[in-house]
């Protein structure tokens, strides 16, 4: 489930950064993702190793009639317990 909320939370995202960019199709995005907190109080428990097959899954399912439909997400797992959007190609 917290895979499914992160898609949605990282398309949300790309949306609205191509809407800055001024947009009309992506082609790629790159993302990194480390372990995810599911709470902000710091504790070590309270964080999720989140699949990367399922968030690929996640992300195909919301994107589907948007601008990011045929767009290629390629996310990289790195150290850390965030994940950050690092490129936007399209046009």
């Amino acid at each position: 489930m917290h895979d499914f909320l992160l898609a949605k939370e990282i398309v949300d995202e790309v949306l609205a950064v191509a809407k800055e960019k001024g947009l009309s199709k992506v082609e790629k995005v790159s993302v990194e993702i480390g372990l995810i907190a599911m709470a902000h109080d710091g504790h070590a428990e309270h964080t999720e190793d989140i699949s990367v097959e399922n968030l690929q899954f996640g992300i195909s399912a919301i994107v589907k009639g948007t601008l990011l439909a045929d767009a290629v997400f390629e996310i990289k797992k790195v150290a850390g317990e965030h994940w950050k959007l690092t490129s936007i190609d399209g046009e």
